[in-house]
């Protein structure tokens, strides 16, 4: 993730509809935005939606974004947050009750990794977890990271239990592999 001054400097130019400062705010914020967005939303598919949305809007309002009123990051999400806000609200089918979490998560000034250096390990890590398809790395990412049981992957997933647990053990067996253990 860039330091603000730089993702000020890369709105600053985006404004004046620069592609490569807008590729370069992309690649250094998607993560981040896809995390609130897949939260908040807890679909793949609505979160892939509403991050072209929000890099859309963040494109064409970007000549509008004041460092003086908020960070670049928190701007970013305040905007993935209200779309994803009212998608939730419009289906009226799941709880918001995440919302406060997902601005604890844009609040942070630099993202945890950013402010030591990653190991090489970790480097590693996420290389091999990156080879892995993108649904095993959500279902790893969900059980390891966030904490997700068996059930609730099953459940929200739709995808049978046993199948969750045999995906979870051949992700990892291929993490391992990729690692060197």
């Amino acid at each position: 993730m860039l330091i603000q001054d730089e993702l000020v400097s890369l709105l600053g130019a985006i404004g004046k509809r620069d592609v490569a400062a807008f590729e370069r705010l992309y690649a250094a914020t998607r993560a981040k935005l896809y995390g609130v967005l897949l939260r908040i939303l807890g679909r793949i598919d609505l979160a892939e939606e509403v991050m072209q949305e929000t890099y859309l809007k963040i494109w064409k309002t970007a000549d509008q974004f004041d460092p003086l009123v908020a960070s670049p990051i928190t701007w970013m999400v305040a905007i993935a947050r209200n779309r994803a806000i009212d998608i939730v609200r419009k289906r009226g089918e799941v709880s918001i009750e995440d919302e406060p979490e997902a601005m604890a998560i844009a609040d942070e000034a630099t993202p945890p990794l950013a402010r030591r250096e990653m190991t090489e390990e970790l480097k590693h890590l996420l290389t091999c977890l990156g080879k892995l398809d993108a649904e095993k790395q959500r279902i790893v990412l969900l059980a390891y990271y966030s904490g997700w049981s068996r059930e609730q992957l099953s459940k929200k997933l739709d995808i049978p239990v046993n199948t969750i647990k045999t995906w979870l053990r051949r992700s990892l067996l291929e993490i391992r592999e990729c690692m060197g253990r």
